[in-house]
């Protein structure tokens, strides 16, 4: 795998009304309060990018709610370590 490689490629995405709204209430939060809208897809890859930081892996992972749990608790822990 080339991880050097920044071809972007195009993901399909299905949500619910509400994670898009969502994901479009922090595109307007950016707007009015710098000038700048973030995409959605800026916000997603930003969400992959931290997690990524994060470490977080697919280990033990069955369904959403045990991903969200992971990340939760990583994100969890990074606060501790900066206390």
């Amino acid at each position: 795998m080339n991880h050097d490689d920044n071809t972007l490629h195009r993901v399909i995405a299905i949500m619910n009304r509400d994670d898009i709204d969502y994901l479009d209430k922090i595109g307007k939060d950016s707007l009015f309060t710098t000038g700048i809208k973030l995409s959605r897809i800026k916000i997603l890859r930003a969400m992959v990018e931290a997690m990524k930081e994060l470490a977080i892996d697919g280990k033990d992972i069955k369904n959403e709610e045990d991903l969200k749990n992971k990340i939760l608790k990583r994100v969890s822990e990074y606060r501790e370590g900066l206390t």
